[in-house]
């Protein structure tokens, strides 16, 4: 692995690989034990979209392995003024030891990837969100102990969230099942893989789709950069929610996972987020941890 820029490029030991470690380095930082595995080492991180959960867990991840991060923003880097993608990636390169991107188009991920000479990291684009999939998984299979043989279900926004999710829980082998409006389907390329995968679903109907789920997740109906089609988007994916009734469609004790941030009675009822908050927060306190674990397979020795 030299870069992680979309799930569909890692192998499923890869991924395991990834957890496995994740798990050491959360059991470590829980019990004190120090693992400073990247002294001397600086990741850029450049943000072209806001973040909370992001900036923090990748900052906050490599001070604890010992290395430092340093925030760069696209407003007061040359790359908002016109400097092509390609030159800051060379320069980049010779000052950095990783870099982690948060932006828009897929392809610039691939471009810093392309033209530079050290790890490139996606921590987000309109297409993908590999690092969350990987925190999902991770925490997915602290509850329930494994992940082969799970069916996990996604309601809403054929985004990049369920992009990873199907890529990522097929890989693992799961079963995986989508309800998402016609209009709103996941990407095309991701679809083409899905289908030549066993156990894998695309339906409207979400009652349909949680038929037997052990996980069931969602996302906002408008990813950030959508706020001018929030109305639109309320109308199409109205009774697109994880409610009490759509639980009783799944397995009985079936977690239920969200990204975060979280519109409370759009894409998730109040009551059900509350019941489930505990496994909200643990997976979004393993953003932390799994991508400490990338960050040493990638900028390791």
């Amino acid at each position: 692995m030299k870069h992680l820029l979309k799930l569909a490029d890692l192998s499923k030991d890869e991924i395991i690989d990834i957890l496995n470690l994740a798990d050491q380095l959360k059991y470590e930082k829980k019990h004190g034990i120090s693992h400073k595995h990247l002294e001397g080492k600086t990741l850029g991180m450049i943000f072209q979209k806001a973040s909370t959960r992001t900036r923090v867990s990748f900052e906050a991840g490599m001070y604890q392995l010992g290395g430092q991060a340093l925030f760069l923003s696209s407003h007061e880097l040359q790359i908002g003024r016109g400097e092509p993608i390609e030159d800051t990636a060379r320069v980049l390169s010779r000052y950095l030891d990783g870099i982690m991107i948060r932006t828009f188009e897929q392809k610039e991920v691939e471009t810093l990837a392309q033209y530079g000479s050290i790890p490139v990291i996606n921590g987000l684009t309109d297409y993908c969100h590999p690092c969350q999939v990987l925190a999902d998984l991770m925490t997915i299979r602290e509850y329930k102990g494994r992940l082969e043989g799970l069916k996990m279900c996604y309601v809403g926004d054929g985004n990049n969230m369920a992009n990873s999710l199907i890529v990522g829980g097929l890989k693992v082998g799961m079963a995986v099942s989508a309800a998402c409006p016609a209009d709103y389907a996941p990407a095309k390329d991701v679809l083409d893989y899905a289908n030549t995968c066993k156990g894998f679903e695309l339906v409207t109907s979400p009652a349909q789709a949680a038929q037997g789920a052990d996980i069931l997740v969602t996302d906002v109906w408008a990813s950030m950069g959508q706020e001018g089609e929030a109305q639109i988007r309320r109308k199409a994916f109205h009774g697109y929610q994880i409610n009490s009734e759509l639980l009783k469609q799944a397995n009985p004790g079936a977690m239920v996972l969200h990204c975060l941030p979280a519109h409370r009675e759009e894409e998730i009822s109040t009551e059900v987020f509350e019941a489930h908050a505990k496994e909200i927060f643990d997976e979004a306190e393993n953003r932390l941890h799994a991508q400490k674990a990338v960050l040493v397979k990638l900028l390791g020795a």
